[in-house]
């Protein structure tokens, strides 16, 4: 194969990493501001201050597209060696598709997080605990794959090419 071809592969999974984990956070995001919002209603409606924590909750999956930049960037940086771009390429789409799952699904809680904290005003350290377990997945994946990359150059090394 071309190397021009394995570079353009390479920095294809390395742009899926960040993608894919922007798509989530987008998901997430957006589900915990419709709920927070609603929220709001709810407490305007009931004539009770409308809660400042609703907004951090609603900011809460935005952290996993960091994760995705840091896994995008670890991914590109294996360009000297682009006769791994198979690698690199599942790397990069099967990590930022697990990072933006992990961030839909805080969104999802998040949004649960919304509504309970507006009925009741107590637990918001609870729902953070909770919401940081979800977090831990896509902490986990980012870690993990980019231990599995630092693999990658060296049997690429050890290994000449076909």
């Amino acid at each position: 194969m071309i190397e021009s071809t394995q570079l353009a592969l390479l920095h294809a999974g390395a742009f899926c990493a960040i993608g894919f984990a922007a798509l989530g956070s987008a998901y997430g995001c957006g589900v915990a501001a419709a709920s927070a919002i609603g929220s709001w209603k709810k407490c305007y409606v009931q004539g009770k201050m409308a809660p400042f924590q609703l907004a951090i909750l609603t900011g809460v999956p935005m952290s996993q597209t960091i994760y995705g930049l840091i896994l995008m960037l670890m991914v590109s940086g294996k360009s000297s060696t682009p006769e791994c771009w198979p690698a690199c390429l599942v790397i990069g789409v099967l990590g930022g598709i697990a990072i933006a799952l992990s961030a839909a699904y805080q969104g999802r809680a998040a949004a649960g997080a919304c509504d309970a904290f507006a009925d009741t005003g107590q637990g918001f350290v609870n729902y953070l605990i909770a919401l940081g377990v979800i977090e831990t997945i896509a902490i986990f994946v980012m870690v993990f794959a980019i231990m599995l990359l630092g693999k990658v150059g060296v049997v690429a090394a050890v290994v000449p090419a076909a």
